[in-house]
Formats: structure tokens, C-alpha cells, sequence
């Protein structure tokens, strides 16, 4: 289970809450849950209903630790006939699913009236398709026992939460085949396919969601303040633009064919910076030749967005473009990808995957390479690999042409210069990362340019914070007392993390959770009982304090109510699961203190000043202008939902109409917001004006086009000099304003430095570009010479495998698997397990989705076969000739004979031993 993997199921939980009643899994899924957990579940669901218990079957989900969790959620899915939710689980691909809701916002709509007018009975069967068996078994009970109507109603509630996408046209036919007049309500046609067709377009990656909407390149006249994005429409937005001046004056030395790095702000069009570059570059090209050009997106959402404009732009004037993600480039041949197009849409990691198969020979096929948000060329990053792979070839002396490079940022940043000479030296490096001989800014244009992007002006506002804290006193004493029973049950407690001075309601604490629990995992003892005991009270322990904490920071920065409300929460669900003699421990621990709690948060004198200049401001600000639109800046989700509340439940604040803009969230936290459900709120925020104040996290900080926003307040928020520059470009509305509020004289002087280093960088940047191009390239080539040097010192020598034959554990029960000496590689990258003994240990079931790959076909998976356990190992494929196994290490504990001392890995390429390749002779023996 990848870091990735479970990410993406916080990002999508909102899709699998509407969809899933967890009771109907919960059968599969006893390897993984323990029976308090289970009748925690079904409780809530008979108390809340389905979607409050998807919500903590997700969070027990997620805090499980054994391997194969995911693929035992994602079978009991199959098995329980959530097929619309297996498949989009498995691909992270929700499009299906997210083209249900328009007919489920119709279908509540139309509730009372489909109540009144259908028999259930009439038309089940035909729904039968459509819903869990569980459900048609639970919708004719009530049908009996209750009447049709009642009937009817559990039948709506199920339909809402049905995963198969052909339910509303299923529905149509079985209405139009009973002549029942509610037909006639329920239209289907509106974007509604054939249930038989395959959406070609639901092939795009849309497993990362974190949102950077850039600056729009649907609006040019591209300026976001002379044409809303309501106001543009698909006929103009792709036909011969004319471009600005300043943009012009942009574009000019890249036209040229220098390297060049072009840094304007955000909002100003530098997409369509982009989209003339690439035109001009490949309309030079005589007859006979032609131009490549690839252009990189560091996330998927600005992916999808460029395809979608290079694609609309492109085409017309016949080139062919194309884009390819993570979630394609397993299914296509790149090498033919790139050689049949034109311009080539990536995410980085794609193209340095290439290079080192050796599928894309080198960076001599491309002509022009444009990399988006490109101060991010640094240390590891794909930018800065594909970077190394062109200076390998320049430097090298290597005889094939190099592409041209363009960058575009909003920033380039200084590091941690501390003066102008070393921001200097900085914006030299990242020129030389990105073999830049120009830095493009406007000069010559600025009236211009400021004429489209407005810079808000700044304000900082130091408020006091509560001159006392009995809140964080007592929560503060129960995290010691929780502290002292971990110290108790395990006296190396302090020995599991480095973390040192840690303060509670802090985010150091947060990491010192992190570790303990990561310790945890590898944690050994001779007597295995006592250590699943002692880990299972460590676990509790820690997340207990996690809980404590993440309250300490509410508190820090919004009501003591909200902080109170949040340890409710929890509580409360600890205690409606069945909890062990710990939990009730330290639930009672809780609650002797929750009177005193509960008084010292309604007190009005423990009011947070912050939140009282805040609202100042809001009121002041709104009271100037009606019509103010804000985002309103914060650091955590759990600050988003606390501020949210305030602002809802404050009369003084009646007039604003909030909305939310989060990322993926925690993994330790049941939150996060979709992609889909980004881009409503952006929509409600920017087009149609539901929101009037948008609350955000990071999330919202990069190139979110919201022309209309006059209100940038920084509540507690601050990063280095880039994100500055990119929160304050959110506010772009003439006569904007931006305002850093904190209690913490240091928030304020990290923003003035920030400040003072964005000006270092300007100066820095006009320094440049006075000096003479011809020294300018030699101290480039410089930098690039001696950094090459250091890169090739620092080359790691290829690891010496370990010969010594080492045990493999389930990973789940710790049985033994096999040795070392029966694992054989299959073409450099797949691992199988030769000899009986090992066929004893796993058993087999179908593959879901078997399917040929190479010389591989697919056909079932692999578990362990000790009862209780079923830990998935990985999947049985026919090989040519032969059936085997193909198991996968994160599977596995890796056990050394002689010490006993265990070890995970994550991928093959950590595990460093003898590799013997697989030799069809043996199969024979």
C-alpha cells in the first residue's frame, strides 16, 4: 500500500461516503477489523445512517497498519457487487461516478413525487442490476412490513448511493416499461451515453488532487479582469488571440531561440506566453524539417489544463498534440507517442522514467522543452533529472542537437540568501539548472502589466493572544498523564524518536507522534504476545495525544468551543465502539475533566482576541464594500471547519456566505476534498457567486484565477518568499488589499523578510540583466562544470548484493514464506518463488481484472493461506509456458538468519541481495 494509493483514497472518500454502506462489506473484511469495530460500524449506521458509517469505516480503514488491507477492501468491494466502486477505486478514476450526480440531485429533487407514484415491486427487477442484493432483499421487506411508499423511499435511498453508471437510464426503461407517468419527470438524455460505449475521456489521470488552477488561459484577451470566465466562451477562447504588449516583450528572446526563464506575475497570461513561443517555434522549420516541443506540468490538474488548451489551440492550425500522465503511460508506447506528435503534454516523472529505459534514446528528439512553475528545478526533483540528463549531453560533448528551454514562474526565489550578491548567485544557479542564458521580465510594458495585474496592498496586524489559557493547562496535564501510562507500558518510549523539546499543541509534536508510531511497526520482543500488547496500548496512546494536540491548535487560533467540540468527537466514538480497558481509561480520564472543559470554553473573557480582530477587519472591509470578495488564508483543514463555524454562528458576520478549499488531508485525519469538489466550490466562488469569502489551505496558494478577489487575509500564515509572491497574487482586483494577522512578532518578521527578499530578487534579477550575455554564458557554463563535477563525485556505487541466505515473514502473521535462495528474477523486475514448499503457503483466487501484459498473463492473486490471515502477496500469472507466483516485497518482513533482526522495504530495488534470474531448466526439476 503505497503512500500514493492511500492519499488518493483520503482525496476521493467523498465519492466512497455517497456510495458505500459499509455494513454490506463488512463480512470480507474480518481479517482487518476487530468486532468492536465492526459493531461500532453497524451502531452508526442504525443511529446516523449509511454515510455517517462509511465516514468511520474510512477512518478505521486507513488507520490500519498490516499490509494488504487495501487489496482486502478493494476485493470485499468486488464481492459485495460495488463494481462501479471497485473499478474506480482500482484506476483512481471517479469520472463515472461523478456523472451520477446530476441524476441524483434530480432524483432528490424529484423524491416526493417518486415516493407517491411508484410501486417498487412493479420495477425491482429490473433494478436488480443496479443495486446490492442486500438492498432489493431490504427494499421488499419494507415494501411488506411498512407499505409501498416506505418501499419507495428506501428504494430513492438506495438509487442515490448506486455506483453503476447505466442506473438512471435502467430506471427510464423500467418506468417507460410499467407506462408509469414518472417517466415523464425522469429525463436521461443530457449527457448520458449508451451504457455499451466507452468514454474514451475517462482514461485521464485523476488520482492527485491538489489543485493548482494557473492563471487562466481561457481569458485574453486573456486578462481574467476584462473577461470573466463566465463571460468567455469555447468559440473565442482558442481563435487567433492578439496578444499584449508586455507579452510580447515576454516572448521576444525566446522567439529568438534563446534559453530563457520568464518571470512575470501571477494572472498575467503566462500560458499564452507559452502558446506564442511554441507557434513561432515550430512555424520556423523549413519544408522538410519539423519541430518537437514537450511541455511539462508538475500536477495533473495543470496537466488536463494544458492539454486541453495546446490540444483546442494546436489542432486547428493542423499540428497533432497529445498528453501523457502517470495514469497512461503504462498502456501506450511513449517512444511512439512522442515520435507521431507535435507537441507532447507530460508530467516530468513520465519523461525521466524514459530516459533511463532507454525508450526515449535521448533529449535530441525534442526541439523546445517548456517547464511550468520552473523555480521547482532543483535537488531531486523530475525537473532537475531531466535537467541533468540535457548538462550530461551538453557537457559531454555528446554530437546531437539539444532542445531549446524554456521556464515560466511567478518567482524564482533566493533561497536562503541573506543579501543581494548571494540571491544573486542563487537565480545564476537556477539559470545554469535550466541552461538559461535570459531572464524575461516586463520592462518596457509595466504600465501595462499593472494595468491587468493589481498588487494588493499590505497590511500587518499584531494581536495579543489570551493573557491566560486554562484550557491549555488541563489539556496539557492530561497529555502528561497520557504520557506517563505510554512511559509505564514501554520504558524506551524516548528512545523511539530523536524528536527532542517538544512542546505540546505544536507541529514538532505532530512528527513526534509520527515517529513513535512508524518505531511501532518494527518493534520487536522475544515474547510476541506482550509485544502485540504493548504496541496496541502504544498506538492508542499516541493517537490519543494526537488528538490532544491537533485540539491545542484549534484552541491556539480559533474558539475554545470548536477545540472542545473536536475532543467530543472523538470521544464519543471511542466510547460507541466497544473499547478495551485502555480506552475506557483514558476516556474517563477525559471526561472527569469535560465539566471544568466545558466551562472554561463558554466563559466569554477566554474569547480569542484574534478571532475578534478578525472579524474587525471582515466587517470594516465589507462595510467599505459590499461587494468584497476574500479567501481568507489558514493552515490547517481542522482551522477551515473551526473559522467556517465562527463565521456561521456569528451574527456579526451574517453577511458573509463562506465556502471551503482544502487539499488531500491528513492520513491520520478523515478529511480532504476531491478534485470535482474543488472545482464546484472554485466555480461557486468565481462564477456564480455562492461564496462571498473563501476559506483555504496551501492548497489555494498556487495559481487559483479568481479575478474578482479584492480580500487576501493571512490568518497565522506564512512560507518563504514564492509562496508569498503566490497569496498575495490571489487578490487581484484593483484596489485590493492584504492583510497577515497573527499574535506571533516573529509571523510578522518571517513576512518582512520575505518582503525584503522579494526585493533582493528583483534587484538581483535587473543586475543580470545588464550583464553582457557572452559573460553571463560563462558563468553559467561555470556553475554547470562545477556542479557536474559534484554530482558525478557524489554517484553512489552500485550496492554489493548481500550473499547470505536471508528468511522472507508474512508480513501480516510473521509465518515463515521462503529463503533468498528459492526467489528468482524475472526480466530484471518481477520476482517469483521457485519449489513446492512455497505453493503450500498461498492460496489463489481469481484476479478481478486479469489481463496480458508482455509475456505475462495475468490471472489470479495470492494470499496467505495461515487461517485468519489472507495477507495479499501478490498475483499468479502464466508466463509463456508456466504458472507462477509473482510476489511483491512490501508484502514481506525481511528476517536475518544469524542476527534475527527484521526489515521492511518497500520497493525490490531497496532490498539488496543476491538476484538469480529465473531459468525455465528449473521448473523442470
Amino acid at each position: 500500500m503505497t503512500t500514493e494509493q492511500r492519499r488518493s483514497l483520503l482525496a476521493f472518500q467523498d465519492y466512497i461516503r455517497k456510495t458505500l454502506d459499509p455494513t454490506y462489506i463488512l463480512s470480507y473484511m474480518a481479517p482487518w477489523f476487530r468486532e468492536e469495530e465492526v459493531q461500532y460500524i453497524q451502531a452508526e449506521k442504525n443511529n446516523k445512517g449509511p454515510m455517517e458509517a462509511a465516514t468511520l469505516f474510512l477512518k478505521f480503514l486507513l488507520e490500519l497498519q498490516e499490509e494488504g488491507w487495501f487489496r482486502g477492501f478493494l476485493d470485499a468491494l468486488d464481492h459485495a457487487g460495488y463494481s462501479g466502486l471497485y473499478e474506480a477505486i482500482e484506476s483512481w478514476d471517479f469520472k463515472k461516478i461523478e456523472k451520477l450526480e446530476e441524476y441524483r440531485l434530480l432524483l432528490k429533487r424529484l423524491q416526493p413525487e417518486f415516493k407517491t407514484r411508484i410501486i417498487p415491486t412493479d420495477i425491482l427487477s429490473d433494478l436488480s442490476e443496479c443495486l446490492i442484493n442486500q438492498e432489493c432483499e431490504e427494499i421488499l421487506q419494507i415494501c411488506s412490513t411498512k407499505g409501498m411508499m416506505a418501499g419507495a423511499e428506501k428504494l430513492v435511498e438506495c438509487l442515490l448511493r448506486s455506483d453503476k453508471e447505466n442506473w438512471p437510464k435502467t430506471l427510464k426503461l423500467a418506468l417507460e416499461r410499467e407506462r408509469n407517468k414518472f417517466s415523464e419527470l425522469w429525463t436521461v438524455e443530457k449527457g448520458v451515453k449508451d451504457v455499451e460505449t466507452e468514454d474514451l475521456e475517462d482514461k485521464m489521470e485523476t488520482s492527485d488532487i491538489q489543485i493548482f488552477y494557473q492563471e487562466d488561459p481561457e481569458c485574453q484577451n486573456l486578462s481574467e479582469n476584462s473577461c470573466p470566465p463566465s463571460e468567455v466562451s469555447d468559440t473565442n477562447l482558442y481563435s487567433p488571440f492578439k496578444p499584449r504588449n508586455y507579452q510580447l516583450e515576454l516572448a521576444l528572446p525566446a522567439k529568438k531561440g534563446k534559453n530563457t526563464i520568464i518571470c512575470a506575475p501571477t494572472g498575467c497570461g503566462k500560458t499564452l506566453v507559452s502558446v506564442l513561443i511554441c507557434e513561432h517555434h515550430l512555424k520556423k522549420f523549413p519544408p522538410g524539417q519539423k519541430g518537437k516541443v514537450v511541455f511539462f506540468a508538475n500536477q495533473i490538474p495543470v496537466y488536463e489544463q494544458q492539454e486541453s488548451v495546446f490540444s483546442k489551440y494546436f489542432e486547428r492550425l493542423g499540428y497533432r498534440v497529445t498528453g501523457i500522465s502517470g495514469a497512461t503511460a503504462e498502456n501506450v508506447p511513449v517512444e511512439q507517442i512522442v515520435e507521431n506528435n507535435d507537441i507532447i503534454i507530460l508530467t516530468p516523472q513520465i519523461l525521466v522514467n524514459n530516459l533511463k529505459k532507454g525508450t526515449i534514446p535521448s533529449l535530441s528528439v525534442f526541439t523546445l522543452m517548456i517547464f511550468d512553475e520552473c523555480h521547482n528545478t532543483s535537488k531531486q526533483h523530475p525537473y532537475n533529472m531531466i535537467m541533468f540528463n540535457y548538462l550530461d549531453q551538453k557537457l559531454g560533448g555528446s554530437s546531437g542537437p539539444l532542445p531549446q528551454v524554456i521556464g515560466l514562474t511567478a518567482s524564482v526565489g533566493v533561497g536562503d540568501a541573506k543579501d543581494t550578491d548571494e540571491a544573486l548567485d542563487y537565480i545564476c544557479k537556477l539559470c545554469a539548472s535550466l541552461d538559461a542564458s535570459v531572464i524575461a521580465t516586463v520592462k518596457d510594458n509595466l504600465e501595462e502589466l499593472e494595468q491587468v495585474v493589481y498588487k494588493p496592498q499590505k497590511f500587518f496586524r499584531k494581536v495579543e493572544s489570551r493573557v491566560s489559557d486554562k484550557f491549555k493547562c488541563i489539556i496539557a496535564q492530561l497529555m502528561r498523564d497520557t504520557e506517563s501510562l505510554a512511559k509505564r507500558i514501554c520504558k524506551d518510549l524516548e528512545s523511539f524518536s530523536q524528536i527532542q523539546n517538544r512542546e505540546f499543541g505544536t507541529q514538532k509534536y505532530e512528527q513526534w507522534i509520527v515517529t513513535v508510531q512508524k518505531a511501532c511497526m518494527v518493534f520487536q520482543m522475544p515474547d510476541k504476545d506482550e509485544e502485540s500488547r504493548i504496541c496496541k496500548a502504544l498506538f492508542l496512546y499516541t493517537s490519543h495525544l494526537r488528538k490532544y494536540n491537533d485540539a491545542l491548535i484549534i484552541s491556539e487560533h480559533a474558539r475554545m468551543k470548536d477545540a472542545l467540540d473536536y475532543l467530543k468527537d472523538f470521544f464519543s466514538n471511542v466510547r460507541a465502539a466497544g473499547f478495551d480497558e485502555t480506552e475506557q481509561d483514558l476516556t474517563q480520564r477525559f471526561e472527569e475533566k469535560l465539566q471544568e472543559l466545558e466551562s472554561v470554553s463558554r466563559d466569554p473573557s477566554n474569547e480569542n482576541p484574534k478571532l475578534e480582530d478578525l472579524c474587525f477587519i471582515l466587517q470594516e472591509e465589507y462595510h467599505l464594500n459590499p461587494e468584497t470578495i476574500t479567501i481568507l488564508f489558514v493552515k490547517t483543514r481542522a482551522l477551515v471547519d473551526a473559522l467556517k463555524n465562527w463565521i456561521e454562528g456569528n451574527p456579526k458576520l451574517s453577511f458573509l456566505k463562506p465556502g471551503i478549499l482544502t487539499g488531500r488531508g491528513k492520513t491520520n485525519q478523515n478529511t480532504g476534498m476531491t478534485l470535482p469538489a474543488q472545482k464546484c466550490i472554485l466555480d461557486a466562488f468565481k462564477v456564480n457567486g455562492d461564496h462571498n469569502i473563501l476559506i483555504a489551505t496551501s492548497v489555494a496558494d498556487e495559481g487559483i484565477d479568481i479575478a474578482q478577489c479584492n480580500l487576501v487575509i493571512l490568518y497565522e500564515y506564512v512560507g518563504n518568499v514564492i509562496k508569498m509572491i503566490q497569496t498575495r497574487g490571489r487578490g487581484r482586483a484593483r484596489g485590493s488589499k492584504c492583510f497577515l494577522l497573527t499574535s506571533n512578532a516573529g509571523v510578522i518578521e518571517k513576512e518582512q523578510i520575505n518582503m525584503y527578499k522579494e526585493k533582493m530578487m528583483n534587484d538581483s534579477i535587473l543586475r543580470l540583466q545588464t550583464w553582457d550575455e557572452a559573460v553571463f554564458r560563462e558563468k553559467i557554463l561555470h556553475i554547470q562544470t562545477h556542479e557536474k563535477l559534484i554530482r558525478d563525485s557524489q554517484e553512489k556505487p552500485k550496492p554489493v548484493p548481500d550473499k547470505e541466505n536471508k528468511k522472507l515473514l508474512c508480513g501480516k502473521c510473521k509465518a515463515l514464506v521462503c529463503y533468498t535462495a528459492d526467489i528468482r528474477v524475472i526480466e530484471e523486475c518481477h520476482y517469483t518463488v521457485l519449489g513446492d514448499a512455497f505453493k503450500e503457503c498461498f492460496v489463489s483466487r481469481p484476479h478481478p481484472k486479469p489481463k496480458k501484459f508482455s509475456n505475462f498473463d495475468k490471472r489470479g492473486k495470492i494470499f496467505c493461506a495461515r487461517q485468519n490471515c489472507s495477507h495479499d502477496w501478490g498475483i499468479h500469472v502464466k508466463y509463456k509456458i508456466f504458472e507462477i507466483p509473482v510476489i511483491k516485497i512490501e508484502s514481506f518482513v525481511v528476517e536475518d538468519i544469524a542476527t534475527g533482526v527484521q526489515t521492511l522495504y518497500s520497493k525490490w530495488k531497496d532490498f539488496h541481495f543476491e538476484r538469480i534470474p529465473f531459468d525455465p531448466a528449473e521448473m523442470a526439476k
